[in-house]
């Protein structure tokens, strides 16, 4: 992989200054809305450390800023708990009821009385990051809100009829089932907001869903053992190990397929990247719409790095007091 692609052998991801001050400010807010309880080591949401991973992809930005990523992160992974073990893990119906209240306290702008800690928590969330962006953002990431939803509702009936997604298949159900709606928080996190003709054109569109396509099968190396042993198949490795008839004890094999196609899928982002410029041209958009999309570009491009020296960092798929498995940070530092 460091051959492959340079950019994940670069110098590790800067963290930002006050990360200390943030993982502190996240903690209580977790446990004041009863995302977390208890000791945090014993849960998976308590062990994520979700301010590491917002502190290193915004390492310059306002920390309040990103103290607000770092909590919508901290909401995601809980939603995820919520929605890979039962009664939702194998239920479709069950994901769109939970994602109907989620949705309907957003549109009233309260929670339920009595509601569960995800539905007020994301109300807050959603009451804080909304102000000052635009009708046209605030649709935006709620199409990204309905996309996760219907995205992890057919993984539960997946799971269900222990339904093997297809290669062919997996990129788009994977992406759209690992908190798509994170990346466009990038904009109110920088204080910016791009024009939906950006949005629209197709070097914008490979260059997000390949970063997304990168993040999401990184995260696959490092969850894929947890998921083997509760026989969730909807991460890279064991598709393509599937899809190839490769013996799922072959982990070398399988190994290097996953780290072809990752490499693969980061070149396409930077060359989408390369070609922005002149789409820029085409658009003719103004000093500002550019030097916006430029701060967002350069986000987008370091998420992968930040990524994966969160995961080599955080306890999230390790079981309560372990040290990190051997074999997943040998696989984590051949991304390095």
């Amino acid at each position: 992989m460091t051959d492959r692609v340079p950019a994940l052998a670069a110098a590790p991801s800067a963290m930002h200054p006050e990360s200390w001050r943030l993982g502190a400010q996240v903690e209580t807010w977790a446990r004041g809305r009863g995302l977390v309880l208890g000791d945090p080591d014993t849960s998976p949401l308590g062990r994520a450390r979700c301010e590491r991973l917002a502190a290193r992809v915004f390492p310059t930005a306002d920390l309040a800023a990103v103290d607000l990523f770092a909590r919508w992160l901290t909401w995601t992974l809980a939603l995820d708990d919520t929605l890979d073990h039962p009664p939702l893990a194998d239920s479709g119906s069950a994901v769109h009821a939970l994602y109907d209240d989620l949705l309907r306290a957003m549109r009233r702008g309260h929670a339920r009385p009595g509601a569960r800690p995800l539905e007020t928590a994301l109300v807050e969330l959603w009451d804080v990051t909304s102000t000052g962006m635009s009708r046209e953002w605030r649709r935006r990431f709620m199409l990204q809100l309905e996309a996760h939803r219907d995205g992890c509702a057919e993984e539960a009936v997946n799971r269900r009829v222990r339904q093997v997604p297809s290669e062919a298949q997996f990129a788009s159900l994977r992406r759209r089932a690992c908190g798509p709606f994170l990346y466009d928080l990038v904009e109110p996190v920088l204080g910016v907001e791009l024009p939906a003709r950006l949005l629209r054109t197709p070097s914008w569109k490979t260059l997000a869903h390949s970063v997304a396509d990168v993040v999401a099968w990184s995260n696959d190396v490092a969850s894929h053992d947890l998921e083997a042993a509760r026989g969730d198949v909807h991460d890279l490795p064991a598709v393509l190990a599937h899809a190839r008839g490769v013996d799922p004890g072959d982990a070398d094999t399988i190994a290097a397929l996953v780290a072809g196609r990752i490499a693969d899928r980061l070149e396409d982002a930077w060359t989408a990247a390369r070609r922005l410029p002149e789409m820029l041209d085409r658009l003719e958009l103004t000093v500002a719409q550019r030097a916006a999309a430029a701060q967002v570009v350069k986000v987008l491009l370091d998420v992968p790095r930040a990524h994966v020296d969160w995961l080599a960092e955080s306890g999230r798929y390790e079981p309560p007091g372990a040290s990190p498995a051997p074999g997943r940070l040998d696989a984590l530092a051949s991304l390095r």
